[in-house]
């Protein structure tokens, strides 16, 4: 398996499908290195040559573009950010509740959880 920026991608896709498993790179940008690094579009990950491997980090480099535990890394302290100023969004993020004013009634199971069953105990009967 090659190794990407400490990713392992896989060795059996194709190049611009196993590089958008690097954090950060997704179509376009794969698509992009393939097309700048002058790669066949078919070829497989596994071979790739030593060269080839450096010359998408190269362009990696040149473009600076932020990827894997830096992106990581500042996206989390935006969300921490948003939860410290009290803004309204780091408030959802904090109770786990949708961000972007979808409805909570029904639906948002995702970001809510599984449902929890509040139900009515039976006060046991008082034995006179």
């Amino acid at each position: 398996m090659p190794r990407l920026l400490g990713v392992e991608i896989p060795a059996k896709k194709k190049v611009a499908f196993s590089l958008r498993y690097i954090f950060g790179i997704g179509p376009q940008r794969a698509d992009q290195l393939v097309q700048e690094a002058s790669l066949n579009p078919d070829m497989r990950a596994q071979d790739l040559t030593e060269e080839q491997l450096n010359k998408i980090l190269h362009l990696i480099t040149e473009h600076k573009w932020v990827l894997e535990g830096d992106l990581r890394r500042e996206i989390a302290g935006n969300l921490k950010r948003l939860q410290a100023i009290n803004c309204y969004r780091g408030i959802r993020h904090r109770r786990g509740l949708p961000v972007r004013g979808q409805r909570t009634s029904t639906n948002a199971r995702t970001r809510k959880g599984p449902r929890k069953t509040v139900g009515v105990s039976k006060a046991k009967e008082a034995s006179a």
